[in-house]
């Protein structure tokens, strides 16, 4: 183990006079920036006090007042420079299309009232025709309400009902005692359903 105190200091590196002239810069010399900024800055500060000046040197100015001159009498009437004439406008004939719409719109509203015309017309005459007709039908009915004399009935001559010339019905009574016999006798119910039915026709 070394002695701490012992140790060597740190090697520095050498720098020989040959490089550093190479590079063109002593050693031990340190060189200033030049930043744009401060130069934009200097430059618009310069701008600034400027304007403030030539603000001050103009508001100074307008507190000195100024001589008017005299005012116009009629003694030296002004004659003022007349203007020049302009020429006339020349109307150009353009065509527009309100004009035809215009006419086209015309001419459908004459063929609307053209046709309610009629439509009114033809309604007022078939009004008319049904007030006929009503007043036709209502004199009808009140000529048909009219009493009307009827003839006197002939007394000389009174209605005297006539027998009948048809031959009077033979009543017949119904054959229930062939369907006892047949129903103790014990026959088929085939032949009872049948003599049944041909009973009832004959009744009928």
């Amino acid at each position: 183990m070394e002695d701490p105190g012992k140790l060597s200091p740190p090697k520095t590196p050498k720098t020989t006079p040959s490089s550093n002239t190479k590079r063109g810069v002593k050693s031990g010399q340190l060189q200033p920036f030049r930043l744009h900024t401060e130069q934009r800055g200097q430059i618009k500060e310069q701008a600034f006090t400027k304007r403030v000046q030539d603000l001050v040197a103009e508001k100074a100015k307008q507190r000195i007042p100024i001589a008017q001159g005299l005012p116009l009498t009629t003694d030296k009437p002004q004659n003022l420079p007349r203007p020049p004439v302009k020429e006339q406008t020349k109307p150009l004939n353009i065509k527009l299309h309100t004009e035809q719409r215009a006419a086209r719109r015309a001419g459908f509203n004459n063929l609307v009232s053209s046709k309610n015309y009629s439509l009114e017309i033809l309604r007022r005459f078939e009004e008319k025709l049904l007030k006929v007709i009503e007043e036709e039908e209502i004199r009808i009915i009140r000529k048909e309400m009219v009493p009307k004399a009827q003839l006197m009935p002939i007394f000389d001559r009174p209605f005297l009902p006539q027998r009948s010339r048809r031959p009077l019905t033979v009543p017949r009574e119904p054959s229930f005692h062939f369907l006892k016999q047949k129903l103790c006798s014990g026959g088929e119910p085939y032949k009872i359903h049948q003599h049944i039915n041909q009973n009832m026709k004959a009744v009928k």
